[in-house]
């Protein structure tokens, strides 16, 4: 299937919400497309160092499709937005727009499997609680269910201050509980 690509230097992950800003012509009218016609759009890395003004964008080809869960206008012209993750998607033959959106080919990837948070985490079901309550994330009213690995990781994944390519790292694993390992690892090296 052919989405619309959204760039970004930041990741969202399914369940997760991620407020932006739109004000280029490109990203107004894929909203509106995304609006009208009830089809996500992809959210994807941008690589580090580059920035989606220039002729080509390169981006990490794993992202996430997202929708749009709120809006309001903001001022001088800007729309803000909030959009949550539905579900990771690899983008196969990227290509560029006449009016400089980002579209590819884009395929689902297979659902990470449902899996309890081992009691060894417990530290970082607190740490994610704790990152809830900070005014900004709450909010976006995030519903964790914290006894589901995958979204104690996807959640920690998003909000924890980590270096770019760490970040892509942890979107791209596909297992929850090794995603929460290196998480653990990554939380201790920060203490």
């Amino acid at each position: 299937m052919i989405r619309a690509l959204f760039p970004l230097n930041s990741v969202v992950l399914p369940g997760g919400r991620l407020p932006l800003r739109l004000f280029e012509r490109r990203y107004l009218d894929m909203l509106t497309h995304s609006l009208r016609s009830e089809e996500p759009f992809v959210l994807v890395l941008l690589e580090q160092g580059r920035s989606d003004t220039k002729a080509e964008a390169a981006f990490h080809p794993i992202g996430c499709d997202v929708s749009v869960v709120d809006f309001s206008p903001l001022e001088n012209g800007v729309l803000g937005i909030t959009v949550e993750g539905l579900r990771k998607v690899s983008v196969a033959r990227p290509w560029r727009e006449r009016d400089g959106l980002n579209r590819g080919d884009v395929v689902p990837l297979p659902e990470e499997p449902k899996t309890p948070t081992p009691l060894r985490h417990a530290d970082l079901c607190e740490l994610l609680a704790a990152l809830c309550c900070h005014t900004s994330v709450a909010e976006l009213a995030l519903g964790v269910d914290y006894d589901d690995a995958r979204q104690v990781g996807w959640r920690l994944t998003e909000l924890l201050p980590l270096a770019i390519e760490q970040r892509q790292s942890l979107v791209e694993m596909d297992d929850p509980l090794e995603r929460l390992e290196v998480l653990s690892r990554l939380v201790e090296s920060m203490e």
